[in-house]
């Protein structure tokens, strides 16, 4: 299948894919610790997966850029190996490849981001940046739009992280990821701030993950199987790909 990557391209091959090209697609990531069963590297690489499954829907009409493949990770922190930037810092590493590209004629940008913990920081980047550079930037969690999927196979109350769901898109995207000897359910601890705090709670505010879960994981990843993540991806890379061909003004057929 065709699709820019600009990681693998030359000047003068970006040169003439931007006859075509409307739009730029930046993936952005996290190194942090998930569980005793996934690699610290999973959100960089499956940004940069679903980022090349995008690119082949929507060829020849947007490139993807570099990973940017750390991110706002501080409640990570306590479990060895987690490097988080701060928000002002990612912030100023989109504004820096927004504004590079822009000056090779990019208007449109996609933040692609595969961690929770980006996504308020990838807001007001979104907002802030495009007034400041005057282009148009959008973003979007890599697979929360599947939703049928979600609610056909996934079962636990809590998950999101090196869970069931996340274990399946990494059996799908990038194996080697996951360590299938040690794959375990989330150890929740009994009364941790987080019940009071997570999404859809009356107040939301920080805490730390091991508030959460001794082992750094939540939801059940032993329920995890290829099978449910391709379901996932494909519904998720369909979504996203309607919903570009629409902010871009672009027929194509989706590429199975």
């Amino acid at each position: 299948m065709n699709s820019y990557l600009l990681t693998n391209m030359t000047w003068e091959e970006v040169e003439e894919a931007l006859n075509t090209v409307k739009m730029a697609i930046i993936p952005v990531g996290a190194h942090e610790q998930h569980g005793p069963h996934m690699a610290e590297s999973c959100d960089a690489v499956l940004a940069t997966e679903m980022a090349k499954k995008l690119a082949e829907c929507m060829y020849p009409y947007v490139f993807v850029t570099p990973t940017i493949n750390m991110g706002v990770s501080p409640h990570h922190l306590n479990f060895p190996g987690t490097i988080s930037l701060k928000p002002d810092t990612l912030i100023a590493i989109l504004r820096d490849m927004v504004q590079s590209l822009k000056h090779q004629g990019i208007k449109k940008f996609l933040f692609l981001n595969a961690h929770g913990g980006n996504q308020s920081t990838l807001g007001v980047a979104s907002t802030v940046l495009s007034q400041e550079e005057e282009v148009e930037i959008y973003y979007a969690k890599t697979t929360s739009s599947a939703k049928m999927s979600i609610h056909q196979f996934i079962q636990s109350p809590i998950f999101g992280h090196s869970c069931e769901r996340e274990v399946s898109e990494a059996l799908y995207l990038a194996p080697y990821l996951v360590r299938p000897d040690k794959l375990s359910a989330g150890d929740f601890c009994e009364g941790g701030r987080y019940k009071q705090l997570r999404p859809g709670k009356a107040i939301q505010g920080f805490y730390r993950y091991e508030e959460m879960t001794k082992n750094g994981c939540i939801g059940d990843a032993t329920k995890a199987t290829r099978e449910i993540g391709e379901q996932i991806v494909t519904e998720a890379t369909e979504n996203i790909a309607e919903s570009l061909r629409e902010l871009l003004g672009i027929e194509i057929e989706l590429l199975n």
